[in-house]
């Protein structure tokens, strides 16, 4: 059923998304803890963490353009993990 467009496909993309999208946010989730306990950034690169905020941005943005829940959803717990970095690394220099 190659043309199916009915809800069970929808369901099932749906599904994927919202997987992926728990996995890929969280996936950052243990190293926020590590820098949180250590308070300790020195391995981490500050050029990419401004990458990596400014991209999550425009995936948030793009999230709400097109009205999709599940990236918008996803990719807000990731820039608050990826900016809860930042921040860590900025002060913790």
């Amino acid at each position: 059923m190659s043309g199916d467009t009915g809800w069970w496909s929808v369901w099932w993309v749906e599904a994927i998304g919202l997987v992926a999208g728990v996995l890929t946010t969280f996936a950052s989730l243990p190293q926020v803890i590590k820098v949180w306990r250590t308070r300790s950034t020195s391995d981490i690169s500050l050029i990419m963490l401004m990458m990596a905020v400014a991209g999550i941005t425009l995936w948030l943005i793009y999230g709400i353009a097109i009205h999709s829940m599940v990236v918008t959803l996803a990719i807000t717990v990731l820039l608050l993990l990826y900016t809860t970095v930042l921040g860590f690394k900025l002060r913790y220099r």
